[in-house]
């Protein structure tokens, strides 16, 4: 995982540490989580707080005049916040929570974690956030699934974790306060942020990428199958796709491509150099900038190397690999 330098001077109090590590006991990470009374917390607001001071001072009150019609209104009052106790844990308990894959990121962006959530029954203003971020409110929640995208600032690179997502409801009448936190478990690579810089980037054989944007593209040809086209009139019947056309997709044909060149290489070395982040930023630019032009190219990280491929899963592999590069030990300069 990256690391900030604000992580050593920010470390957690005894406190926090026992918090975190009971939680993770208690509501250990899982890709769904269903709310239920070993999950849900519920504590008085401040106008909870205030409530129950007017229902003590009131009981006070009737019982120091001897007014009957005082004291049974402040147990009314009484019975009203045990009835929101009791619905502020049902409109929480029986909520399905899951985590679904968060769309690709890079460094510096907000951040977006998909959160479904499901329950049996009706559940009202639900609350999703993470620390430190932005609150989502979730009107209603019933049997039909819900997708909610919850905000994550962040601004490193590498593998993220948003950590505990607090859920959270102050229904009926804001008395109470029911709330829980879970660990979804969805972790996410964020790419770095990109730089655009062609000088400083080299292929292999001392290559500059600049001079060689043309190496590694596809030109129309004979040895490799990209794919099927509407057919033109007066084309060789010898590229008609004679099996699609049995099955009734009508007249296509065959395209056929063949590389140009030789593939493009992308090198990343001295990985433990002072400005190794700006070259991350500008290798994850150019891997993005030769993906669009459908250029085949590979990449070496120091030892490790990728073979010359193409497409949008060569791309996400690449951005990955350099993502994943441990930050450099600044404590030392």
């Amino acid at each position: 995982m990256i690391g900030t330098k604000a992580a050593s001077s920010n470390k957690p109090s005894r406190i926090s540490r026992w918090w975190s590590g009971w939680l993770s006991r208690r509501l250990p990470p899982s890709k769904q989580v269903t709310l239920a009374h070993k999950s849900i917390f519920i504590l008085p607001t401040g106008f909870g707080l205030l409530w129950a001071c007017l229902i003590l001072l009131l009981f006070l009150f009737g019982t120091n005049y001897q007014n009957n019609l005082v004291i049974g209104l402040s147990f009314l009052l009484l019975s009203l916040f045990n009835t929101c106790i009791i619905y502020s844990y049902r409109n929480l308990a029986g909520l399905t929570l899951s985590s679904n894959n968060s769309p690709q990121s890079y460094a510096g962006e907000t951040l977006v974690f998909p959160i479904k959530l499901q329950a049996k029954q009706a559940q009202f203003e639900v609350l999703l956030t993470y620390p430190n971020n932005q609150t989502n409110i979730i009107k209603v929640v019933d049997d039909q699934a819900f997708i909610s995208l919850v905000p994550f600032k962040n601004g490193q690179r590498g593998r993220v974790s948003p950590g505990r997502l607090k859920v959270e409801s102050r229904y009926p009448l804001g008395l109470c306060r029911a709330w829980s936190h879970i660990d979804l478990d969805n972790q996410l690579i964020v790419f770095a942020t990109p730089l655009e810089s062609k000088a400083s980037l080299t292929a292999m054989e001392t290559e500059d990428i600049s001079h060689t944007l043309d190496k590694g593209l596809h030109i129309p040809g004979v040895d490799e199958f990209k794919g099927l086209r509407q057919h033109i009139p007066g084309e060789s019947l010898r590229q008609v796709a004679w099996k699609q056309l049995a099955q009734g997709r009508g007249m296509l044909s065959k395209e056929f491509q063949q590389p140009q060149g030789q593939p493009l290489w992308l090198t990343l070395d001295r990985l433990g150099a002072p400005d190794i982040e700006t070259r991350i930023s500008q290798l994850t630019w150019s891997i993005d900038r030769l993906s669009e032009r459908g250029q085949i190219f590979g990449l070496a990280v120091g030892q490790h190397k990728i073979p010359p491929s193409e497409g949008e899963q060569h791309r996400v592999l690449c951005q990955q690999t350099i993502a994943l590069i441990p930050t450099r030990n600044v404590a030392s300069v």
